[in-house]
């Protein structure tokens, strides 16, 4: 971040005033940027569905308790998904995710767009007398934030413009139940069921009745701490898969657990209800590679697991990655998935996901196929060993595919069966892969689903408040039961006559039996993201991401360019040139003409990464027990193509 002094040297720009709907957290009371005059103001741009926003949520809680009496936080909750623009279900992400600070109701973007945010989440900080200081993408800031706080405080201190007390902030009346936002359930050998009972920190068992209480497993406090089942501690715990008999009695641990702001995965012995740890360190995974000692491996928000092909697959919703834990080496290793967010199908090395939530295996004609949904592209997809079996699911093919027959029959294959892509959702029933002009089937964030014995996929299509089925024979989605409370999970529960379903209503904190409903066909429209495009001319157009070290940092540039862009597009046509990876903070990239491509519109698809670090270390003059810092984001840009419009588009990682 630039010094204080070059700070007021340059124009300075007053922060556009707070609108929304409403407030949470405040007692009912609104609130204004001149309430909060003598205040560091810090705008967490933030929608609940975003795995990266809830790190974010976590980064900031530190600095809170830190700067209490100088700092107010204020998350603007700016959704992405139309289910979150909806009063209940921000009231819920709020109580959920355990936000301690204001939060604004900006359900039309009013706030989102005069800020100019692009991404979530994005964080702006103003000053105590209400001018912008700093913009700040993505997450991993908390350093640079707690530098840039300490200039401003010292700043406003000596001016007399800092006020110091309490803000705004009025806790909620406490609430609970005998669940508290559950996430899945799974069967017991003996009969009995495992929850995952996320916003109580802990695991439940319960009696096939759903109600009588076997036991808990966590102390019920959040942290990360291994032991019998009365002193453990989860994080948020997530995803649950029960080993096969015969690993298990091989282990000595039955259950393991995605245990998900743990950034672990912990492992749980039903006998007498001992959690240990077995992949992950509790730090958050920071950069692209990943692999080793399961130990001494950082993860990143794992989300499921399941046992798959002789191994533990992990969804790494963090990176968007699926990863692979060997429990017998102890070790993991990324299975599939570059980081980039998106749909692209084909080699695993080469695919796309998107905060992949959920998993099923199932046998199809022999082959063992792992299914999972993607919650931010909605999406129903599948992963196999390669060239098993002739899928007839789309692949995308481009520049990036091109290897693809090169790696037919090594490793594994990903397919697409329903979803296409990030910005587009609904609730409509049809084939997953339409032919001719008829319309796809559509989920809205789906987060779990199983296989039932019939062979079809029952989904959990969490914010349309339903439970899909999809038929792998057909193509075909349909719908079994509407009216649920955010479902998360579903599990089929006995044989034949007496078979039912166990409903994950997350948001309704319980489980739900249902006897198996008949199926009805629905069409209630297809949605995108409301986000306004931005326009770009076909052509040339100049790319380029402003990063600016905080004080006391400095790229590090001893062994080459620290910073790296890799751009891509939905769909690839977008892009005549300028696709790829390479270092640098710059690109010229040349989009489609729509008078020869026929596109008018499409996603530009940035990631980027710089690193900094403490000191100079050119220089040498680098203070003790120095570090490194790694500032990374992605972007998906909805880009709309008009003839004459401005051909410079900036990208702020941080930015003063």
């Amino acid at each position: 971040m630039a010094s204080t002094s070059s700070r007021t040297a340059r124009a300075r720009v007053r922060a556009p005033q707070l609108v929304g709907r409403r407030w949470l957290n405040t007692g009912g009371v609104d609130v204004s940027l001149a309430d909060l005059r003598g205040k560091v103001v810090l705008l967490d741009f933030w929608t609940s569905c975003c795995v990266n926003c809830l790190h974010v949520l976590d980064e900031l809680r530190p600095l809170e308790e830190r700067y209490a009496d100088v700092l107010v936080t204020v998350g603007v909750h700016s959704p992405k998904f139309r289910h979150e623009a909806e009063p209940a279900a921000l009231d819920a992400a709020v109580d959920r995710y355990e936000v301690h600070h204001p939060v604004l109701d900006d359900p039309d973007l009013v706030t989102w767009k005069a800020f100019t945010a692009r991404a979530w989440p994005t964080l702006v900080v103003i000053d105590p007398e209400g001018y912008v200081v700093a913009s700040l993408s993505g997450e991993g800031h908390a350093h640079g934030l707690a530098v840039l706080l300490d200039e401003l405080v010292a700043e406003h201190d000596a001016k007399g413009t800092l006020h110091r007390g309490s803000g705004p902030y009025v806790a909620p009346a406490p609430a609970d139940s005998a669940l508290r936002f559950p996430a899945r359930v799974v069967a017991l050998p003996d009969g009995g069921l495992l929850v995952a009972d996320t916003a109580h920190h802990q695991l439940v068992e319960l009696e096939a009745d759903l109600v009588t209480e076997r036991r808990r497993i966590g102390s019920g406090q959040r942290g990360l701490q291994d032991g019998d089942a009365g002193t453990a501690r989860f994080a948020e715990p997530q995803g649950l898969a029960v080993l096969p008999a015969d690993v298990a009695a091989r282990l000595g641990y039955d259950v393991v657990v995605a245990d998900s702001v743990n950034h672990a995965l912990r492992a749980v012995r039903l006998a007498d209800g001992t959690v240990t740890t077995v992949a992950g360190t509790g730090r958050q995974l920071r950069r692209r590679e990943g692999g080793g000692p399961a130990l001494e491996q950082d993860l990143s928000t794992p989300w499921d697991v399941a046992w798959f092909d002789g191994q533990v697959v992990v969804a790494m919703a963090g990176v968007h990655q699926l990863w692979a834990f060997d429990p017998d080496a102890g070790t993991v290793r990324v299975l599939a998935g570059t980081t980039a967010e998106g749909i692209n199908d084909g080699p695993a090395e080469q695919a796309w996901f998107a905060q992949t939530s959920g998993f099923a295996v199932q046998d199809v004609d022999g082959v063992e196929t792992l299914w999972f949904v993607d919650a931010e592209t909605s999406a129903l997809r599948w992963l196999r060993r390669s060239g098993s079996v002739d899928s007839g699911i789309r692949v995308v093919e481009d520049e990036r595919m091109a290897n693809v027959a090169a790696v037919a029959g090594a490793g594994y294959e990903v397919g697409t069966a329903v979803g296409q892509g990030l910005f587009d959702f609904g609730f409509r029933d049809g084939a997953g892969v339409p032919s001719g002009d008829a319309e796809p089937a559509l989920f809205q964030h789906p987060l779990g689903l199983t296989v039932a014995p019939d062979g079809s996929l029952l989904v959990a299509d969490t914010y349309n408040g339903a439970l899909r089925r999809y038929d792998p024979a057909t193509g075909q989605v349909t719908t079994l039961l509407t009216d649920l409370a955010e479902p998360s999970d579903v599990l089929v529960d006995g044989t034949g006559e007496a078979e039912s379903l166990l409903v994950v209503e997350a948001a309704a904190h319980r489980i739900t039996r249902f006897a198996v409903p008949v199926e009805v066909r629905v069409d209630e429209g297809a949605h995108t993201v409301q986000r306004p495009p931005t326009d770009l001319p076909p052509g040339a157009v100049s790319l380029s991401v402003a990063f600016t070290p905080p004080t006391g940092q400095k790229l590090d540039h001893r062994w080459g360019d620290p910073t790296r862009l890799v751009v891509a597009a939905s769909p690839p046509e977008l892009l005549v040139a300028g696709a790829g990876d390479a270092e640098g903070l710059q690109r010229s990239v040349v989009l489609a003409d729509p008078a020869t491509s026929g596109l008018t519109e499409g996603v530009l698809h940035v990631s980027v990464q710089a690193a900094a670090c403490d000191g100079d270390p050119e220089t040498g003059e680098v203070p003790e027990f120095a570090a490194c810092h790694l500032y990374q984001q992605d972007w998906g840009i909805p880009v709309r193509l008009v003839a004459g419009a401005g051909d410079d588009l900036v990208l702020e990682l941080r930015g003063a």
